[in-house]
């Protein structure tokens, strides 16, 4: 009887220490601040951390997010981030923020995931037409409508967009459950990679002809 209990004990160990692998460590310090130097760092987590003792209060500020941004470009928006690159001390706290400005009339977040984090947009201007497509076999768009205050969530890894809708300029504010998120924007990975996926992968994938294709792919 005694072995058994022990057998079974042995097994939920291991158990409980796969799920456990599944997840990111709890901290088992105040903060871990992101630093380049190899002479005086820890790896952890894909970057070196600072001596806490040398910890200042510039490691965990950023200043001009109320600053706006031109949306002269191609698809009328721009994206403002705060991840671990402009907040070293945002490394290991799995947490980040981006502004998001958007132009007249049509301007687009266009579709995209971000592989490492779900995020929660709140609008703080304009009117935006968001949304975010199920994973296969699905592929069920959920949308909506948001107006100044309106708060809408896009899941970790699945594509969604935002679009401006309204006469004026927008402005959102998304958090994002990562340090660093990362984006892979469809249309630009698609087409725009280096060097080019092979014409033929993609005439069959998205039933284009070879002209068409060349066509996308020099836009990016």
């Amino acid at each position: 009887m005694k072995v058994a209990c022990l057998y079974l004990a042995f097994n939920l160990l291991i158990l409980a220490s796969s799920f456990a692998s599944a997840y990111d460590p709890s901290l088992l310090q105040d903060f871990c601040v992101a630093v380049n130097d190899t002479n005086n760092g820890v790896f952890v987590n894909g970057k070196l951390c600072k001596d806490p003792k040398l910890a200042t209060a510039n490691d965990f500020f950023f200043s001009g997010l109320n600053i706006p941004k031109s949306t002269s470009n191609s698809v009328g928006s721009v994206v403002t981030p705060v991840n671990i690159d402009q907040i070293p001390g945002l490394n290991t706290l799995s947490i980040s923020l981006v502004r998001i400005d958007y132009a007249p009339n049509g301007g687009l977040n266009p579709p995209h995931t971000h592989p490492r984090g779900t995020e929660i947009l709140v609008v703080l201007e304009g009117i935006l037409y968001v949304g975010f497509v199920t994973s296969n076999p699905d592929n069920r768009l959920i949308s909506k409508t948001l107006y100044p205050g309106d708060v809408f969530v896009f899941p970790i890894g699945l594509i969604h967009f935002q679009q401006n809708v309204g006469k004026i300029n927008a402005v959102a504010f998304a958090g994002l459950s990562s340090q660093n998120p990362g984006v892979i924007t469809i249309a630009n990975t698609v087409f725009g990679s280096n060097l080019p996926v092979n014409l033929d992968v993609l005439t069959t994938a998205f039933q284009l002809s070879k002209k068409i294709v060349k066509y996308l792919q020099s836009r990016f």
